[in-house]
């Protein structure tokens, strides 16, 4: 494993809006976050993977809605009044993120954020940007663009280009086999 210059290390401080996924805390990156909002109403789309939940209608802008916990393999949960939805940006597309609770912002020197541990080949760690070390916690720091693949990204942009201009509900499919005439 390559040893950090200091640099390196120098680089990966700055702001985090930290966020809670069960009992472990993660951050991101602040310049990333557009904004946090209340759980509202998700349209769900067809044929999307099972961790997007849908798209969101916000201030006439359609938002495909990542749940970051079936994302990340963990079981779904019942929201709460502190469940919420960060808005962030991710390769030029804006997607928001299903998250329990917003904790808050802090700001971690570079000194200390370590690499992600290493599992070994088995588990990919690169959407972990660093473990953060804030008196005694361990806050995970998210590379947000890692979080989803590339064709991930092109999925729901597929997904998004379904639904623009389109009502909430989904248009009715014609039957295999059946002609319509005009």
């Amino acid at each position: 494993m390559a040893t950090q210059t200091e640099a390196d290390v120098g680089q990966k401080g700055g702001k985090f809006l930290t966020f809670n996924l069960a009992k472990e805390t993660y951050g991101l990156e602040i310049l990333k976050v557009r904004e946090i909002i209340g759980l509202m109403d998700i349209t769900a789309v067809p044929r999307t993977p099972g961790y997007v939940k849908g798209v969101i209608n916000l201030r006439g802008k359609v938002i495909p809605v990542i749940d970051l916990r079936l994302k990340f393999k963990m079981p779904e949960a019942e929201h709460t009044d502190e469940t919420c939805i960060i808005v962030v940006d991710v390769g030029n597309v804006e997607v928001g993120i299903l998250v329990d609770k917003v904790s808050e912002v802090i700001e971690i020197q570079g000194q200390n954020i370590e690499d992600a541990p290493s599992f070994g080949t088995e588990v990919n760690t690169d959407f972990i940007m660093g473990m953060g070390k804030t008196n005694d916690n361990v806050t995970i720091l998210l590379d947000i663009a890692e979080v989803l693949t590339h064709e991930e990204v092109l999925a729901v942009r597929t997904a998004m280009s379904g639904q623009q201009g389109s009502s909430a509900e989904p248009a009715p499919q014609a039957a295999a086999g059946v002609v319509e005439t005009v």
